[in-house]
């Protein structure tokens, strides 16, 4: 029970925190380095995958080797190739 309290309390705090530096960023004109590194750490925060899970359990994953797969095949055409202008009319 203590665990979901603490972690709610943190985030609330952290998130005043956080809009207390981007307030003060944008209002207060003394406002300096301290401010600005908590908005920008914050902000840095917020661009972290946080709802991750391992690949093999993501819903739509791409499988793991599907590009190596694709390159051991070799050709992925099976079109004529270009002659050359000097290589007259029998096949190549």
């Amino acid at each position: 029970m203590a665990g979901p309290i603490v972690r709610w309390g943190a985030g609330l705090g952290l998130g005043a925190l956080w809009w207390w530096a981007v307030l003060r960023l944008a209002l207060a004109p003394d406002a300096g380095v301290l401010e600005g590194a908590v908005a920008a750490g914050g902000w840095g925060l917020s661009l972290l995958p946080v709802h991750c899970v391992p690949k093999d359990r993501a819903a739509g994953a791409v499988v793991s080797g599907r590009w190596a797969a694709a390159w051991r095949v070799g050709r992925s055409t099976t079109a004529w190739p270009h002659r050359r202008s000097d290589a007259g009319s029998g096949p190549l």
